[in-house]
């Protein structure tokens, strides 16, 4: 079952952001770990298309979907990265009804958006697929559009972003939140958590989905809100408190 099923059905979807690692393997790694997804990050990692495109058709093809978040609000980017084999794109920074209808026009196929066809690459795990009707048909219901809102503004709009036709989830993204708040890299203020409450109603009222990405505590404090898309660090977090644990381990000895 796809993700997008998974959350169509009401279910909860779990996975992490790659930043650092450029290595293919990271997807299977993940697979066997269980994740049910990894998002690229292209907004603060290092990674290209061409690398995205390697790790996207190795995780998919142990059937692990692989997500973007792309570094700006744009046709090319939008666009290439599903062209390139992922399954899903976030756009960072989501403040307008217009930017939201935007995601939906350069990610989705007619008649919801206007996303130029590619029938023949990445996208199709490299198969001749006959029935192109079908292949946007499909790729409009399996493709999340993701907005993240992590600005005072997001907040505010998130009801008119959440109605807009296409966009398949809200995510907050509490430390930029945190910055627009006035509180940098504080995600659990009264203010914070009544920002994200309103986020996670905006969703709800539209049929979206609500996610967030952060630690498992503040996961954990948001979970009856109809949290379903949950994303946890990331892999330079996840490897450098690794070592760190590994050198308080090894001088104990």
């Amino acid at each position: 079952m796809s993700i997008a099923q998974t959350l169509a059905d009401g279910g909860r979807i779990h996975g992490t952001m790659v930043r650092l690692t450029r290595n293919p393997a990271i997807g299977l790694l993940a697979a066997d770990a269980g994740l049910d997804f990894v998002m690229v990050d292209l907004e603060h990692g290092a990674h290209t298309v061409e690398t995205l495109t390697d790790l996207a058709a190795a995780a998919t093809g142990v059937g692990l979907p692989v997500l973007v978040r792309v570094p700006e609000l744009s046709r090319g980017w939008v666009s290439r990265v599903l062209d390139a084999g992922a399954s899903g794109v976030m756009v960072p920074m989501t403040e307008t009804v217009e930017q939201a209808r935007r995601i939906v026009e350069w990610a989705k196929y007619p008649p919801l958006g206007g996303r130029g066809l590619s029938s023949f690459g990445p996208n199709t795990a490299y198969r001749r697929l006959g029935d192109v009707t079908q292949l946007m048909a499909d790729a409009n219901r399996e493709v999340l559009t993701i907005a993240q809102i992590e600005t005072v503004a997001g907040v505010a709009a998130a009801d008119q972003i959440a109605a807009v036709d296409g966009i398949d989830a809200l995510l907050v993204g509490p430390h930029d939140l945190s910055v627009s708040l006035g509180h940098p890299g504080v995600v659990d203020t009264p203010d914070q958590d009544a920002a994200i409450a309103r986020t996670a109603d905006a969703a709800r009222a539209a049929g979206k989905v609500f996610g967030l990405h952060g630690g498992t505590d503040l996961l954990a404090r948001h979970l009856d809100k109809g949290l379903r898309f949950i994303m946890c660090d990331h892999d330079l977090g996840l490897l450098s408190r690794g070592l760190r644990e590994l050198a308080k381990s090894l001088r104990a000895l």
